[in-house]
């Protein structure tokens, strides 16, 4: 079973019919025993990072998340979900993340020209610059959709997918058995569906 962990922000029911769709079992849960149980933990959310990581922090699954990660758990987190994976962001003020990714959160408007459109929405196409098994099932050039003003920087040995929009921004990071897409796998189609049952289908190496 996949935990969709529920701590007030996020579209939930998007990911978990989207695991339904590929015959995965998946959970909204708030629940410290239940998360600790499942198999594999999905960290899901959308909005700003200082009020979702004051949610998670102040919940206790923030601490919960970094312990089944450190003991090998496979854990994937999406949009602000991945975000909330790094050190820290720099989203209106500095605030602290997870940690199990190193790097910081900074805005798209530092590195993309100027014209472009923040936030950064629609389909863009992918890049690998290394193998990973989360998109064993993907080929270079699938899009997927984003929706984003903020991105993962001085996180090169973690990137495992950039994405062009002005500039090569981070798309997905892997730190052993924890993983970031800033795009949305639920809102990406049959793409998107490829990504998460290789999701579901990963072992687990400890952080």
């Amino acid at each position: 079973m996949i935990a969709i962990v529920d701590y007030g922000v996020g579209n939930l029911f998007s990911l978990q019919s989207s695991f339904r769709a590929i015959g995965v079992e998946a959970k909204l849960t708030s629940d410290r025993s239940e998360i600790e149980r499942a198999d594999k933990i999905l960290l899901p959310g959308v909005g700003a990072f200082g009020e979702a990581a004051e949610k998670l922090f102040s919940s206790g699954l923030a601490e919960v998340v970094i312990e089944q990660a450190r003991l090998g758990k496979p854990i994937l987190g999406i949009c602000l979900g991945m975000q909330l994976l790094f050190e820290k962001s720099y989203e209106y003020g500095e605030h602290k993340g997870l940690g199990l990714i190193q790097g910081e959160i900074r805005p798209i408007a530092d590195v993309i020209p100027v014209g472009y459109k923040i936030p950064h929405i629609g389909w863009n196409a992918l890049s690998f610059p290394k193998k990973n098994e989360l998109f064993k099932y993907l080929v270079g050039g699938n899009h997927v959709y984003f929706v984003h003003s903020y991105y993962g920087a001085n996180c090169e040995e973690s990137v495992i997918a950039t994405t062009e929009y002005g500039a090569t921004l981070t798309a997905a990071v892997a730190n052993k058995n924890v993983y970031g897409c800033q795009f949305h796998p639920e809102k990406s189609g049959e793409v998107g569906l490829k990504i998460l049952k290789a999701f579901s289908e990963l072992g687990g190496e400890n952080v």
